[in-house]
């Protein structure tokens, strides 16, 4: 055990801040900090867009469902994968990668490179004592999110990440049981999932049961399959395509 593993264990996602700006210097700690994460191949697929303009970030948190906290934060950066750059670094020595751009291979290598990017930048914020929160509500409306951002073709804002100094201390959620995410040497049997899911409900009832005092009674198994029985945002596969992403 040491102080990383201490916050990274330590982690919740923040929905109130205080009313207190992130000076620039620690912004730029944070995006050097996100940098510095692994990437496929020193592609470096990822952007990240800082939304300091008070108007803008009201419209990205009316877009992204109306969270409040979108807007209502110390900073927010929203990370985008980017084959724009690589498509001038190719028209600068007029090679053609279309087709590698438009594959589904670099469409996996520019989503894993943003998540890496920004879990570096939270894990980095949390380790300053801020509170972070991804947001993945920008997905909602993401021709108007794009368009808002000034993001070219090769250019797919994926998610954000709100920071700031929290002004509420949520508990931790508990998490899977290990054994249901950690199988060694095969994947484990339907039977062993369902036991491990039926613990999980059961703790994740009491939590919620006590968080609420009693308003939410429901465990992990009745949310998650409550909110997948309808597919969500199923617009985004031509929009991904009208990016020149993803196609092949």
């Amino acid at each position: 055990m040491n102080e990383i593993i201490e916050t990274i264990l330590a982690h919740r996602s923040i929905r109130k801040f205080k009313d207190k700006s992130i000076d620039e210097e620690t912004v730029k700690t944070l995006v050097q900090c996100a940098q510095a994460a692994s990437t496929s191949s020193y592609q470096q697929v990822c952007t990240i867009i800082g939304v300091e303009d008070r108007e803008k970030k009201e419209q990205l948190a009316e877009l992204a469902g109306n969270q409040s906290y979108v807007a209502d934060n110390g900073y927010f950066f929203v990370f985008c994968m980017d084959y724009n750059r690589h498509q001038i670094a190719a028209d600068m020595k007029t090679i053609d990668i279309h087709e590698t751009i438009q594959s589904t291979e670099a469409f996996i290598v520019g989503t894993v490179d943003a998540a890496l990017a920004a879990q570096n930048l939270s894990i980095a914020a949390e380790s300053l004592g801020l509170g972070i929160v991804y947001i993945g509500g920008l997905r909602n409306s993401l021709a108007e999110v794009s368009e808002l951002l000034g993001c070219p073709d090769h250019v797919l804002p994926l998610f954000g990440v709100a920071v700031g100094y929290p002004d509420a201390e949520p508990g931790i959620k508990p998490r899977l049981p290990m054994e249901a995410v950690f199988h060694k040497n095969q994947y484990q049997s339907k039977e062993e999932t369902q036991d491990l899911l039926q613990q999980y409900e059961k703790e994740t009832a009491e939590y919620y049961s006590e968080r609420t005092g009693g308003k939410r009674t429901e465990g992990w198994v009745t949310q998650i399959t409550a909110s997948m029985a309808t597919p969500k945002r199923t617009y985004m596969k031509e929009f991904v395509r009208s990016k020149g992403l993803n196609k092949l």
